[in-house]
């Protein structure tokens, strides 16, 4: 144990506790110095469980290989010395400490595989009164109640631990319980809990959930059943994202299971993400189009007219650019799914006149021309949609998605959430985000031209978002808030505009500093506007120079300058007034004023270095 050999520490107890218990606690007692004997104790702990959790995956795995004829024979004698050797480590530990409830567990449990069930549920129930681990004897106990036969009182203590709120409890005990154990509680929890669910309704989904939640943990994770209602109950509760998990997991082990998709794709739909909602649709309606319209239908008119529109919207797009690429659209696996989707939305809403539009568009392309001009006329029989109808007649020159488009709607979104807009672009890959962010700006430069900030505030507020923070729409998007008058906001995205400054591109490093502090000077911040300034100077003269005389011109800044050097020469902060003059003078080297304020601050100075 000293040396760190924990595994061969267990081993040489074991064997000490098979030859003599009594004489083996004696030694303990005796030899063992004090301060090592409570890390002992860990020691044969910790080891006891490991090896029992070994013995068990490894009696499953046999099991597992027995059921598929892999190996003839079993040394069923070895398993079970092995584990009376940790059941005899366990009996030692407990009379070392009898308090200790993890190492009566640990006894029981090694009970349970030598199959002495009876007297692992008489020491389990001794404990249970004034045990710690309450949780864990209470899972046991009811396992060992369903082995029995005794599904009542197996079904009394589940409840106790759903009412003490710790189903994680049961995850170390699917190691250590054998398969045929494990089943009768995955089953009982799993009728349990649809008996809730059928009886009581919405306002016992909790406890139907911690049911399925057993039944999934007995199943090692692959109860699809039980997977596909927590899901199902989890997305009642609010709780949409640990729904999809719940929906992925049956999809892992079943790809193409229609439930799953279909209730996936449903939740998708209420977190507004229509993308990903209708990519599981379209899978869902390929797996089986009869359960998913009937399942549609079910729906609330609200919710079941936005399926409707989000599967008509991916439906209209689908076939545009299909016809565009000049596919080939008799053999397209894409074009038999929007075939399938199109019959499958007339039958859940006949009254849409778009629906038979897309049937009508989807006939045309089969060259199905009668069936088409029914699907036509049916259309036209509402008058609200004429214009839907002749708009059919361009479907085959609409090109792919308009990134403008996109533009134009998001530019709205982009003013009034942007929050929201965050959340969106993050469904965009890099190239369409980039895309975006281009056309964005390019809108918000034509806007500002013709001087409408408004709208150009928008637009660069979707390419700031669209591009991650690009430096350049971040420029755009202060001046177009520093015409609008909103000086705050504008230094705030100068401030994201420095903080990402490219050390090799000198000019816009000079350009940012120059800007921050012309807005800061219309804030009337002086001090800080000449600090920036200063930073400018420092980094080129010249262009800074340059910039200045541009925005806000040179004698006007130097007014500023003075202002500050002479409030800093007043404080008898000389070496601050000092530098302000002489980026002041850097700037106007004839100005009178600073002059005379240099050799002010020389004189007092009266030798001191002040440079």
């Amino acid at each position: 144990m000293i040396s760190g050999s924990s595994y061969l520490t267990a081993l040489d107890y074991i064997t000490a506790c098979k030859l003599k218990l009594d004489e083996t606690l004696l030694t303990i007692k005796t030899y063992v110095p004090w301060n090592q004997r409570g890390l002992l104790y860990k020691v044969l702990q910790e080891e006891g469980e490991k090896m029992l959790h070994r013995k068990s995956s490894s009696t499953n795995e046999h099991g597992l290989m027995r059921k598929n004829k892999m190996v003839e024979h079993d040394d069923d004698t070895s398993q079970v010395c092995d584990v009376s050797g940790v059941h005899q480590l366990g009996s030692l530990l407990m009379m070392l400490d009898p308090t200790d409830d993890l190492c009566r567990i640990l006894c029981t449990d090694a009970l349970y595989q030598m199959d002495r069930v009876e007297e692992a549920h008489k020491m389990l129930s001794l404990a249970l009164n004034s045990s710690s681990q309450r949780s864990p004897v209470l899972a046991r106990l009811a396992l060992l109640q369903f082995k029995k036969g005794f599904i009542y009182d197996g079904n009394q203590l589940i409840k106790k631990v759903i009412q003490l709120g710790d189903t994680s409890c049961l995850l170390p005990i699917m190691d250590i319980f054998k398969e045929d154990d494990r089943k009768l509680m995955q089953n009982h929890c799993q009728t349990k809990a649809m008996a809730i669910l059928q009886s009581k309704g919405d306002t016992y989904l909790k406890e139907a959930v911690a049911y399925l939640s057993f039944a999934i943990i007995a199943s090692g994770g692959h109860a699809r059943d039980s997977l596909l209602a927590r899901a199902r109950c989890y997305w009642q509760l609010g709780q949409k994202k640990t729904a999809i998990y719940d929906f992925n997991s049956v999809l892992k082990e079943e790809p193409g299971c229609v439930e799953a998709l279909y209730g996936k794709g449903l939740v998708y739909m209420t977190l507004n993400q229509q993308k990903e909602a209708v990519c599981d649709m379209v899978l869902a309606f390929r797996a089986d189009a009869g359960y998913v319209v009937q399942e549609i239908r079910s729906l609330k008119p609200e919710a079941q007219l936005q399926v409707v529109n989000w599967l008509h919207e991916h439906s209209r797009t689908g076939l545009t650019q299909l016809l565009n690429a000049n596919k080939s659209l008799q053999s397209d696996p894409v074009f038999k799914d929007l075939e399938i989707i199109a019959e499958s939305l007339c039958k859940i809403d006949k009254m849409q006149g778009k629906i038979h539009l897309l049937c009508t568009d989807i006939l045309i392309a089969k060259e199905r021309y009668e069936d088409a001009f029914t699907h036509l006329k049916m259309s036209f029989n509402n008058s609200a949609i004429d214009e839907s109808g002749k708009a059919r007649y361009g479907l085959l020159h609409v090109k792919c998605r308009n990134i403008l488009a996109a533009a134009q709607e998001l530019s709205t979104l982009a003013g009034k959430n942007s929050n929201e807009l965050e959340i969106l672009v993050k469904f965009l890959d890099k190239r369409e985000r980039q895309s975006l962010s281009q056309v964005a700006g390019q809108e918000g430069i034509a806007f500002t031209q013709d001087n409408d900030h408004e709208k150009a505030l928008n637009y660069f507020t979707l390419a700031i978002i669209a591009s991650n923070n690009n430096p350049k729409y971040l420029r755009q998007h202060a001046t177009c808030l520093l015409h609008m008058g909103d000086y705050h906001n504008a230094v705030t995205d100068m401030d994201k505009a420095i903080q990402r400054h490219n050390t090799n591109d000198l000019k816009t490093q000079v350009e940012d500093f120059c800007c921050k502090g012309y807005i800061l000077l219309l804030q009337e911040e002086n001090e800080a506007a000449c600090r920036q300034y200063m930073k400018a100077l420092s980094l080129d003269s010249s262009l800074a120079l340059a910039a200045i005389s541009n925005t806000p011109g040179k004698q006007r800044l130097v007014q500023k300058f003075s202002l500050v050097s002479h409030k800093y020469y007043e404080q008898k902060l000389l070496e601050e007034s000092w530098r302000v003059t002489e980026c002041g003078l850097l700037i106007d080297e004839t100005n009178q004023e600073m002059r005379k304020l240099k050799a002010k601050i020389k004189r007092e100075a009266s030798g001191c270095i002040v440079h």
